[in-house]
This record gives structure tokens, C-alpha cells and sequence, in this order.
């Protein structure tokens, strides 16, 4: 398994050569949000569309 910093440095390379600073911080982020978001799907920590749904409901009140 590759270290974080490894990830990060392909990740950068994959990148194309005109990449500004802010294009990467944005893709390095984005990987890291979607990582952990599937790491708490398969470990059970989600919920319901309809929770969701109700609890954003609640925020325009």
C-alpha cells in the first residue's frame, strides 16, 4: 500500500503540466473527500436519504 505522500505525488503527476497551485489543492482535497466518504460507506456510517433529506429541510426554517 502507498504512503499518503506517494498518493499525493501521483496524484500530482497525473495532473496536467499547466496545473495551477490552486487546481491541485482542489484535486488533492477532492480525492481526500471522496476517500473518506467511501471508507465511511463501508464501515456503516451513513444514513438515510430521508434523514438527510428532513435534516436540510430543517435548516431553511
Amino acid at each position: 500500500m502507498a504512503t499518503a505522500k506517494e498518493e499525493m505525488i501521483g496524484l500530482i503527476k497525473e495532473q496536467p503540466e499547466d496545473s495551477s497551485y490552486d487546481e491541485l489543492l482542489r484535486e488533492l482535497a477532492f480525492k481526500r473527500m471522496v476517500g473518506r466518504g467511501l471508507d465511511d460507506a463501508r464501515n456503516g456510517r451513513t444514513i438515510p436519504n430521508e434523514v438527510m433529506e428532513r435534516r436540510i429541510r430543517s435548516w431553511q426554517k
